[in-house]
């Protein structure tokens, strides 16, 4: 364990800040925050003065069929590839590239390759790199704007990186880590306080694809959480504040160990700012350094840590316990074009989800997540609750997903679309959703086993998880959409198999209402 003198081993934090930033009907409705237009953020940072350097436009593929990828059916084997520019490229692009461009009287909007709440795209990416072919050592900032790397440091900082993480073996291992960062007010300006939940959620999605490409290319990544924030952050040139380090994610492997970098000097390149005025949430800031590492030695003691991955409760009735298919059969688009096919549906055509693609969904949800916070047995800390209100061969209600077993338990029966609308804050596509899956932690062994930087971990635990349903509904040729909730009425719907859990996403998944092509 840490020193017990850490903030990060005073939870209370934790259940300050998420008890604070909990929805209710009243806060809600209470709300009295309005959109400052004339004030808001910009979505992309731009480096004045750093020159851009293209990244290659002709983008390596895959052939890898997104569903068997996503449901662990099938893998691609094989000799990994060269990471070189064009397969950095490619990954950049699938992660939090343009993927859409929508015009509309008065501008153009931008979507991304992944789902962001508000659309506001927090999310900055950072390389860390060897010399790769068409690419020297340095760091760099992936400007999505123009599709460019901009370089902040010339020569080989890995070392940095293996350092802040103290000896992290896939970080040694990896030509390439990317570091993803959020700049908070590109959120906050429309959800304020909430916006830390959103890091890790919009984070989640991102990384979703990320680790979905990287697997289609046969290259190992992984996600790192531990490390010392100040000295990553340093490395980036993020003060810290505005905009934070959330994850490390080392990509390939090298069997020769980075150099020694040396001294990691302050970088003095000022970004243009997002917007006129930002406004402060202290909260925000507060949740952030109470989850920091701050040495070596609470990195390591940090990792050491077993993680909490909590235990299905015994199912209630045999007859109310239902197993799945452990194999889909759908021809798929490969992972790529699914993701450039990716949006978020506003609207569900009352059709009922085919039962086999509910057991696809499900076996993309049990897939094991490669992290520094996960169990090599692969199951993280969140439980998935489903409302089922339209699927083939199954009664509408409420249900517990068992992945050891690959079942569903069911908790309540009867037609619960009116509540499923309410629980999603009133928002009728919940309600005409086909299934709505909600992930929910026990966050008391989970703050337990890693102090408030658990938080971090159960977020994104939930939030890459959402982000492979969002994938595999959209291989499916159906839609998903990331909904928020009430928090304490999720839990009370749920109880008593939810009884002390915290909700932490909120997926709803249906036939969209304009048709999504499936194609083989």
């Amino acid at each position: 364990m840490a020193d017990v003198a850490s903030p990060n081993r005073d939870t209370s934090a934790t259940w300050t800040y998420h008890n604070r930033t909990k929805h209710s009907y009243e806060s809600v409705n209470g709300d009295r925050h309005a959109l400052d237009w004339a004030n808001q953020p910009s979505p992309y940072k731009v480096y004045p003065g750093l020159d851009p350097m293209p990244l290659p436009r002709d983008l390596p593929g895959s052939r890898a069929s997104a569903l068997s990828l996503l449901t662990g059916q099938d893998r691609p084997a094989g000799v990994p590839p060269i990471l070189d520019l064009p397969l950095l490229a490619t990954i950049l692009h699938h992660t939090v590239g343009i993927t859409k461009r929508i015009r509309f009287p008065g501008g153009t909007m931008d979507f991304r390759a992944a789902a962001c709440t508000g659309a506001l795209y927090h999310i900055e990416l950072y390389v860390i790199c060897r010399d790769l072919p068409g690419l020297e050592a340095g760091v760099y900032h992936f400007s999505v704007h123009d599709f460019s790397l901009r370089q902040l440091r010339s020569g080989d900082y890995r070392d940095a990186l293996v350092q802040a993480t103290a000896g992290e073996s896939s970080v040694s291992q990896a030509p390439v880590s990317i570091v993803a960062t959020s700049t908070y007010w590109r959120n906050s300006w429309k959800y304020q306080e909430r916006t830390y939940r959103h890091c890790f959620w919009d984070l989640g999605t991102c990384l979703a694809n990320l680790l979905a490409i990287a697997d289609a290319h046969r290259l190992p990544a992984r996600v790192a959480l531990g490390f010392v924030d100040a000295d990553v952050n340093r490395l980036i040139g993020v003060d810290g504040t505005h905009e934070v380090a959330l994850a490390i994610i080392p990509i390939g492997s090298d069997v020769v160990s980075p150099p020694p970098s040396g001294a990691v000097e302050p970088l003095e390149r000022i970004p243009e700012r997002l917007s006129a005025r930002e406004v402060e949430y202290p909260a925000i800031r507060a949740m952030h350094a109470a989850s920091a590492l701050r040495s070596l030695e609470e990195v390591a003691a940090w990792r050491a840590s077993l993680p909490a991955s909590g235990s299905l409760p015994a199912p209630s009735s045999e007859s109310n316990y239902r197993p799945l298919s452990t194999t889909v059969a759908f021809e798929s688009l490969t992972i790529e074009e699914v993701i450039r096919k990716r949006g978020s549906s506003r609207r569900f055509r009352p059709e009922p989800l085919e039962a086999d693609q509910l057991s696809a969904l499900t076996l993309a949800a049990r897939q094991r997540i490669p992290a520094d916070f996960v169990e090599s047995s692969g199951l993280d800390y969140n439980t998935a609750y489903v409302i089922a209100n339209n699927v083939a061969d199954l009664r509408s209600g409420s249900y517990a997903y068992d992945p050891t077993n690959h079942a569903v338990e069911q908790l309540r029966d009867g037609d619960v679309r009116l509540r499923a609308a309410h629980l999603a804050l009133d928002q009728e596509l919940a309600g005409d959703a086909a299934i709505n899956v909600y992930f929910l932690s026990d966050l008391e062994p989970v703050l337990r086993h890693f102090g408030n930087r658990g938080y971090r971990a159960a977020q994104l635990a939930a939030s890459i998880t959402a982000g492979r349903l969002y994938l595999t509904s959209y291989a499916l040729g159906i839609g998903a959409s990331g909904l928020t909730f009430y928090d304490d009425e999720v839990t009370d719907f749920f109880s008593p198999h939810a009884a002390g859990k915290s909700v932490m996403f909120l997926i709803a998944i249906g036939k969209p209402a304009q048709r999504v092509a499936r194609s083989g």
